[in-house]
């Protein structure tokens, strides 16, 4: 028996050492998956926003004495929230290259000759036009640090607003990410791209339920699909990953990934969703073939291009901006889907800074990877209390998002 007991000690030690080891491992995994998220968002994200900017504004109502403030990404939400001619609109964006994107779609309005113009330069692709357009009519009275930036020369030796001349759209993270989801798919033999062929939604339902559908059951896509970093480029953070693939037994975003391109390509008319154009051709419709975004619609040029002087664009944080801010003096905030990203102590900070700086009546709104609001629990009640969630009107605006990416969309009014 006292031979036995150093063996005894040594394997309870051991099996501690184990354990220790393994969870060094899942959180230096955790760590790297993390700095690698954070590293691929350092470039170009989005040429396009994806959030549906139409549901955006059926939450906000703005009108014409609203402050916003809302982060940038690609632009054309900010554009869209223009076309209502608000008081002042303050975009935020943490990435250079969302900050130059959008100085340059402003001047673009400001400085293009007229709607045809605008719409050349920021949906037709293939206009070499595009590029001498840019040095006639915008470069010489853009900022020097946004000149700078589009004149720089890539990797390639191209300056960068050469892209304005083939397709900007399959640049970013997301176009490159769409470009290798196409790819897997012709591997498999599907062209994701012939749903542009679909002439009805029941021709679109046929379509994903025949050639899409079947894709997620195949065994390398669902292993693809379990793998955190593969998600990166929807803009699915590592925590936010672990969340959503809780819902299925092998851990993988397969089904949900299923469900959510099904939303997008079945639960909209092809011709009202130039989020499903993005995804499937990889470009915006023609005129006979669809609709463009509601800030490159005709109706909307004239107010957006006079407005324009009205858009203030900061390489800061949305919290860094608002400290800057008297008390009561915002009264629309669009925070996309950034909270996903941030731990508990930026949610408390960002969300100090929202209360303080709220008006009478002021509205949030934000979007999710999952479906519930991650506020609850997070941020302090003292804060949150002084917060209205309309589970009822998000739930329903939800439905509407066209680009289907999210699973969730919040919309959270200042009480009394």
């Amino acid at each position: 028996m006292t031979d036995l007991a150093p063996d005894a000690g040594y394997g309870k030690k051991n099996r501690k050492l184990k354990t220790a080891l393994i969870q060094h491992k899942a959180l230096t995994l955790e760590g790297l998956s993390e700095r690698l998220f954070g590293l691929l968002f350092t470039g170009l994200v989005y040429p396009q926003i994806w959030e549906d900017p139409a549901v955006d504004m059926a939450a906000m109502q703005i009108r014409p004495e609203h402050h916003i403030v809302t982060i940038g990404s690609g632009g054309c939400n900010m554009l869209a929230y223009l076309s209502a001619a608000p008081e002042r609109i303050d975009v935020v964006d943490l990435n250079p290259h969302h900050v130059a994107l959008n100085r340059l779609k402003l001047a673009a309005f400001r400085n293009l000759p007229g709607h045809a113009d605008i719409v050349r330069f920021l949906a037709r692709h293939d206009h070499a036009s595009n590029v001498q357009a840019y040095d006639l009519f915008i470069a010489p009275k853009l900022d020097n640090a946004t000149r700078q930036y589009w004149n720089s020369r890539s990797l390639t030796g191209q300056r960068r607003i050469g892209v304005f001349g083939k397709n900007i759209y399959r640049t970013g993270l997301l176009g490159r990410f769409i470009g290798l989801g196409h790819l897997l798919a012709r591997l498999h033999g599907v062209d994701p791209s012939e749903l542009a062929n679909a002439r009805s939604m029941r021709e679109q339902r046929q379509f994903f339920d025949e050639r899409l559908a079947p894709l997620f059951d195949r065994p390398v896509i669902r292993w693809i699909t379990s793998r955190k970093s593969s998600l990166f480029g929807l803009g699915i953070p590592p925590q936010q990953f672990d969340e959503l693939a809780s819902l299925s037994e092998e851990k993988s975003l397969a089904g949900v990934l299923r469900h959510r391109l099904e939303k997008l390509c079945c639960h909209f008319p092809l011709r009202e969703n130039y989020f499903a154009w993005q995804a499937f051709a990889r470009r915006y419709p023609m005129p006979h073939e669809g609709e463009l975004p509601d800030y490159l619609q005709a109706n909307r040029h004239e107010t957006i291009r006079n407005n324009a002087e009205r858009v203030h664009v900061h390489h800061a944080s949305f919290t860094e901006l608002l400290a800057k801010k008297p008390a009561g003096s915002v009264d629309r905030y669009v925070l996309l889907d950034a909270q996903d990203w941030m731990n508990d102590r930026q949610l408390n900070d960002l969300w100090t800074e929202i209360t303080r700086t709220a008006a009478e009546g002021a509205i949030v709104i934000f979007r999710t990877a999952a479906e519930a609001s991650i506020l609850e629990g997070r941020v302090s009640q003292a804060l949150l209390g002084q917060w209205h969630y309309d589970a009822d009107q998000s739930q329903a605006l939800n439905l509407k998002d066209r680009s289907a990416i999210y699973g969730g969309f919040h919309i959270y009014r200042k009480t009394a």
